[in-house]
């Protein structure tokens, strides 16, 4: 079985260590950094190789547009932030919605050739007036209704590119007033006002995969971030109504203070279906898969249903697409 665990590679080379490491854990996934991608064949290799070793099929990477690219050119084009869509969608929400659709299949199909399967978007906080700007133009808007929307287009739109996408941050990240890579936020909204920033995620609920966000919500559990907090985990599964794999955001994250193999542990001890460990460090990621209990059966029924749900590689007219989407670019500004 699996192991509830994705983790990053330390370089563009997979080392003997790793390799090792990644058979003896099998995480259920891995994810790719800027660290990890130099040449288009060499990055082909490393995702194919680490894959192999962990005998995952998944593999992540923060893929979104705008400030959140991983891959860039020549290796994928680049792309607008989500509020560009946002923008576009208040003059003319029909094409609004197909060019956020376009996105996600445009960068879904740019993934694959490289063995990338997993996009790390939508982003579907509702950023507010006074809010860190960590999330900001990553935002598609600042109306739940049309975010919900567009990040519904953008899902659907990796998944027409060949990706499944992850839904993120579970319950919202748009309220938050520090950078979480950083320092732990705290929102002290109650629930009344929180439905707003629920909204999106509730339409979404049907989605594959979902990452959660590393905010104290202080109203719901005034010790412990979203991460680490099973009424806020229940929260997302009953009230927001969330049935997908269920992700932390990168336990490694600055939000989270003490041991990172512990908060690993009480993630999952939380409700969390599987941990996501980003920084490549090798001894890190053995101590976390150390701590970690096997994967619950409500939890690999959720990978398995993400693994039914990988779809073929379509036959699609990319050219005519990319000309579609830049006409809407151009028009958006």
């Amino acid at each position: 079985m699996a192991a509830p665990l994705i983790v990053g590679l330390s370089g563009p080379v997979l080392t003997p260590a790793e390799r090792a490491s990644l058979r003896e854990i099998e995480p259920l996934g891995i994810i790719i950094f800027k660290r990890n991608i130099t040449t288009a064949d060499a990055l082909e290799a490393l995702v194919k190789e680490a894959c192999q070793a962990a005998r995952a099929r998944l593999a992540f990477v923060d893929q979104e547009g705008g400030r959140v690219q991983r891959l860039r050119p020549p290796l994928a084009p680049l792309y607008p932030p989500a509020a560009t869509a946002g923008k576009l969608h208040a003059r003319d929400p029909e094409r609004g919605l197909r060019l956020a659709h376009l996105q996600g299949l445009l960068i879904a199909h740019d993934l694959l050739p490289y063995g990338l399967n997993a996009p790390c978007l939508p982003v579907a906080d509702v950023p507010v007036t006074g809010a860190h700007d960590v999330i900001g133009d990553r935002a598609y808007a600042r109306d739940p209704q049309v975010v919900a929307a567009l990040a519904g287009a953008a899902a659907a739109g990796v998944r027409a590119g060949g990706g499944v996408p992850v839904v993120k941050h579970i319950p919202g990240h748009g309220r938050a007033t520090a950078d979480t890579h950083l320092s732990l936020p705290d929102v002290g909204a109650d629930l009344q006002t929180l439905a707003a920033d629920f909204l999106p995620f509730k339409a979404l609920a049907a989605l594959p995969m979902g990452m959660t966000a590393h905010v104290r919500y202080t109203r719901i559990d005034a010790a412990r971030p979203a991460t680490l907090s099973p009424p806020i985990i229940d929260l997302i599964r009953t009230t927001i109504g969330f049935g997908g794999l269920l992700m932390t955001d990168d336990i490694s994250m600055g939000a989270l203070s003490g041991k990172v193999d512990e908060n690993a542990k009480a993630a999952l001890a939380a409700g969390c279906d599987c941990v996501l460990h980003c920084n490549g460090k090798l001894r890190e990621m053995e101590n976390i898969a150390a701590a970690l209990p096997e994967m619950t059966p409500d939890a690999a029924r959720r990978l398995e249903a993400v693994h039914d749900s990988l779809p073929a590689a379509p036959l699609l007219d990319i050219a005519a697409l990319r000309a579609e989407f830049d006409a809407l670019v151009a028009g958006a500004r």
